[in-house]
């Protein structure tokens, strides 16, 4: 039975999670379910509603599952079987494999939207997007300019010229497995 979170009490777990190998975004669009391992991301409130707000390169499989279906979770991991199934979700496309089935997940029916969580990563906010802005590399400082090389195919894993979009989703519930 899943045990409902209070905002406050887990944006600190998710915050270390970033800093300790990221978290799993999971989407679903035609009942397709895709996982990728993120780990730009941040926790707040904006407009009176808590947020999370996920930055996706333009170029990845989940973003035509967003586009289809505005909703996702965000599953944060906790012991050995989770760095594997983070590893899987961060190093292979959805367009080319079955990350479900590759990494072994169990997916749990959600309770508010209708992307599943993942049981093996227990802390699970279910997200709805509200907004999305894609972000301009002209605008940005050198130094963030870094992150776009333009040199690079789209398809290369790790860097590439896709500019990621920024997905401010409301948490619309957080629970335990």
């Amino acid at each position: 039975m899943a045990r409902t979170l209070d905002f406050p009490g887990y944006a600190s777990d998710v915050i270390r999670a970033f800093f300790n190998g990221g978290v799993l975004l999971t989407t679903k669009a035609d009942d397709v379910v895709n996982s990728m391992t993120i780990g730009w991301g941040s926790i707040g409130m904006e407009w009176n509603k808590p947020i999370f707000t996920a930055y996706i390169r333009e170029g990845r499989h989940t973003v035509s599952l967003l586009e289809k279906n505005p909703e996702f979770t965000i599953s944060v991991p906790k012991g050995p079987a989770a760095k594997e199934i983070l590893n899987i979700c961060g190093s292979r496309s959805g367009r080319d494999v079955n990350k479900i089935e590759e990494s072994g997940m169990q997916l749990v029916e959600p309770r508010v939207i209708s992307v599943p969580a993942v049981a093996q990563l227990p802390l699970t906010l279910e997200c709805r997007v509200l907004y999305t802005q894609a972000q301009e590399i002209d605008r940005m400082l050198p130094d963030e300019q870094k992150w776009y090389p333009q040199d690079k195919p789209s398809t290369f894993v790790g860097a590439n010229k896709d500019t990621h979009i920024a997905y401010y989703a409301e948490i619309v519930d957080a629970y335990l497995l």
